[in-house]
């Protein structure tokens, strides 16, 4: 069961927290995993390191997904050099916590360009291949609070929920060509992120999600991988939250 062998998968965001976690997972079931990174060369290769020792196999593949050109050219090397590209994760993501009356320009500009721009350009890269194969898988990482709102994350939630919007669209225009296009949408996850919250928030969060503790990486890896596989051929369109019950 969820047997990724001979698959061809990249991640976007692939270097630390859910993206390593990602990647370790697809790695685990057999997939050759493309690790992408902006920035971080040291943590992106001490996730492939996980991935080789989790019995796969990949490499780094550094770029912005919020270039478009740098995106396409990238994404299509890999499936040109791998002839193909099976699996394509985009959970690259910022966060600009900001309520409404401090929110910069920039800070929308930033965050649409990461959390919106980068997964449409990479889908529209891996399109033609997985097209070509008539074969293919899109995971979008969003997140709880694209589906409930959260004070202060006015530009997050937007961007979150634009991608749930944009998951069912490419689910609707690609279904046909064998594609799926799924959204995992995690609630709080332990990263490097939440890590730096303070105690009453944690608290707050605690009291709204029913199983009573924070989720860990591995457990939205464990969705993604799921969605990925042949076993979830017949799922398209819909969002696998992973929260705890803190949205139902």
């Amino acid at each position: 069961m969820f047997d990724l062998s001979q698959k061809v998968a990249l991640v976007t965001g692939g270097s630390r927290g859910i993206g390593r976690a990602i990647c370790v997972a697809l790695g685990g079931a057999g997939a050759y995993v493309a690790v992408n990174f902006r920035g971080n060369e040291q943590a992106a290769a001490e996730t492939l390191s996980q991935v080789l020792a989790a019995g796969g196999q990949g490499e780094l593949l550094p770029f912005d997904v919020a270039d478009a050109e740098a995106s396409q050219a990238a994404v299509s090397d890999l499936a040109k050099r791998k002839d193909r590209l099976d699996i394509l994760v985009n959970n690259a993501g910022i966060a600009i916590d900001q309520l409404l009356m401090r929110v910069k320009p920039d800070d929308l500009e930033r965050t649409w360009a990461t959390n919106i721009n980068g997964p449409i350009f990479c889908s529209k890269a891996a399109i033609r291949p997985m097209m070509r194969s008539r074969s293919g898988r899109i995971i979008n990482i969003s997140s709880v609070v694209g589906e409930t709102g959260n004070p202060g994350q006015v530009v997050y939630g937007a961007s979150k929920a634009a991608l749930i919007g944009a998951t069912k669209t490419l689910a609707r225009e690609y279904a046909s060509r064998g594609i799926t296009v799924n959204a995992v949408a995690p609630g709080y996850i332990e990263t490097d992120m939440t890590s730096e919250l303070p105690a009453a928030a944690v608290e707050a969060i605690l009291a709204q999600t029913p199983v009573g503790r924070i989720g860990r990486p591995e457990e939205v890896a464990a969705a993604v991988l799921f969605l990925a596989s042949d076993e979830a051929a017949y799922v398209t369109g819909h969002v696998l939250s992973v929260n705890g019950g803190m949205h139902i």
